[in-house]
């Protein structure tokens, strides 16, 4: 009985003495409130349970999102879902635990991206944030904030700017200057068509006049009678009847059923 009751015992020392750590996470122990230097990756820690915690960090790709209302160069608010995609990076896993603390890094972030945010947002105009412009903001403010953030211990891959609401009043000038700008673009289009359907057809009539005086400059004297004499002797050729009238030069055919 003794014995069974000490392998129980043994077993759950041992289930209690063993912390498991996952994929995307790394351990670090707490020996009597002070931390080791040690990082532990994914598997099994051994520790000592009545003197020593093992505390997990998460080290995978986090997102993390705040409503926010961004500050403009015109001095207007244009309110924003922003995603933040951060990691924690491995090796400064005891130093945040000291100086942030398990889960407070929500709170630091946040700070950090509201700081940035309202000084890049500042530098551009609210419909910058609605167009093109946007990448460049975003890039800004993830440098800016990586500055402050990743000698802490965090990588800053990405701040994306979602869900952009401009003030009624912008909203409405930017779909306005929208239309405009593709009117405009579509009077170029049907003004550059007409110009090149006038540009055909003087290209056109200038094929036909210079075919025309062509066939005028070779209608020469000699060619004329030339084609005189040919006419009349398909004529002789002819056997049916017909009356010719002519000066010797140029015949006229008149065909006699006509003149019945």
């Amino acid at each position: 009985m003794k014995t069974q009751i000490a392998i129980i015992v043994t077993s759950l020392m041992l289930c209690f003495s063993c912390a498991i750590i996952r994929q995307g996470e790394v351990g670090v122990k707490r020996n009597l409130g002070r931390l080791s230097p040690k990082i532990n990756g994914p598997g099994s820690v051994g520790f000592n349970p009545f003197t020593t915690t093992v505390i997990k960090m998460p080290i995978r790709t986090m997102n993390m999102e705040i409503n926010a209302n961004l500050p403009s160069k015109e001095g207007l608010n244009v309110v924003a879902v922003i995603s933040i995609l951060y990691r924690m990076t491995p090796e400064k896993a005891p130093a945040i635990i000291e100086t942030i603390g398990v889960g407070n890094e929500v709170n630091v972030i946040s700070s950090v991206f509201r700081s940035s945010a309202a000084d890049v947002c500042s530098r551009f105009y609210a419909k910058d944030m609605h167009s093109a412009q946007r990448s460049s903001i975003e890039k800004e403010i993830t440098e800016q904030m990586a500055k402050i953030l990743l000698p802490r211990g965090f990588e800053i891959e990405a701040v994306l700017l979602k869900n952009i609401q401009l003030p009624a009043g912008l909203a409405r000038a930017v779909e306005e200057k929208l239309e405009a700008e593709q009117q405009a673009q579509r009077m170029e289009f049907l003004l550059d068509r007409e110009k090149r359907e006038a540009q055909r057809k003087t290209i056109e009539a200038q094929g036909t006049r210079d075919a025309q005086k062509i066939i005028t400059e070779g209608l020469s004297k000699v060619i004329i009678e030339w084609q005189s004499i040919e006419a009349f002797r398909e004529l002789a050729k002819s056997p049916n009847a017909k009356i010719i009238i002519t000066d010797g030069k140029t015949p006229l055919l008149i065909n006699p059923a006509e003149q019945k």
